[in-house]
């Protein structure tokens, strides 16, 4: 089921996408009242009305393109943190994130995405990292390739000599251990700076102009889109540990993804000297 999925039903999914951003999240772009906005954990920590219906329609029009399948979005976690377990599950489960970078559409800024991965069993199959108000959609089937407004992705090797843009865990998001682990990748060669939506980032080392990236955190919502996209592209990721990141979490923290296996191996090097 999976597979016949796979040949022909990945089109009607970007489909979905565009339709679920058209419908509840660019209506409401610079156009949110104050009571639309709500803390979750924190003042950095916001939802909007925009992703709590963007999520529902996603579910409703995901899982009748795959019957039998499940969703675990950000929003579906947060009212019910059982919602996980299906990552562990046999059914094909959709991770959805669907407004990726909140605080950023919350503020009027274009940087933000939704993100859709389908997977099995632990595998990434297919992602979908749309950002509306920019006009980009970046596709990635395993094996497959990955795309960025029909143009195949190729992530290539950093310039040698040149420093490494790194984006990181934003400080606002982390405690003072994963500060201290980060501030690792301080140094000479480095250039280490606090990532926007995590999904776009992910763009960015797929498509070369970011060398790489490092996270203290796993939700499956923020990463799997994008790991698989920056893998297609012919990048690299792995946990502090040196093993590959599993969506279901329980992973050695942080992690990185690169845009290739020199520089992923030099940036856990540094982190892990910091363990």
């Amino acid at each position: 089921m999976i597979d016949e999925f796979l040949a022909g039903g990945l089109n009607d999914v970007e489909e979905a996408v565009r339709k679920a951003a058209a419908a509840e999240i660019m209506p409401r772009f610079r156009q949110l009242a104050a009571h639309e906005i709500v803390e979750k954990n924190g003042p950095h920590d916001l939802v909007t009305v925009a992703d709590r219906l963007a999520e529902e329609h996603l579910t409703a029009s995901l899982t009748t393109l795959l019957p039998g399948s499940v969703v675990v979005g950000e929003e579906a976690v947060h009212a019910d943190p059982g919602v996980l377990g299906a990552l562990r599950g046999d059914d094909p489960v959709w991770i959805v994130d669907p407004v990726d970078g909140t605080r950023q559409f919350v503020h009027g800024d274009p940087g933000f995405a939704t993100l859709v991965c389908l997977a099995h069993r632990g595998e990434l199959l297919a992602s979908w990292t749309y950002a509306p108000a920019l006009d980009l959609m970046a596709t990635a089937r395993r094996g497959g390739g990955a795309w960025l407004g029909g143009e195949r992705l190729r992530a290539g090797a950093p310039e040698p000599g040149a420093p490494l843009e790194i984006a990181i865990s934003h400080y606002d998001f982390t405690s003072d251990e994963q500060k201290r682990v980060l501030d690792a990748l301080s140094t000479e060669g480095i250039a280490p700076r606090p990532c926007g939506s995590a999904g776009l980032e992910y763009l960015n080392v797929a498509r070369g102009t970011l060398a790489g990236l490092a996270f203290s955190w796993e939700n499956a919502w923020d990463h799997a889109a994008g790991l698989l996209l920056v893998a297609e592209a012919g990048g690299a990721s792995a946990t502090v540990a040196g093993e590959p990141f599993r969506i279901a979490g329980g992973n050695a923290l942080p992690f990185a993804a690169a845009r290739d296996e020199l520089t992923l191996r030099h940036i856990l090097g540094l982190l892990a000297s910091a363990g």
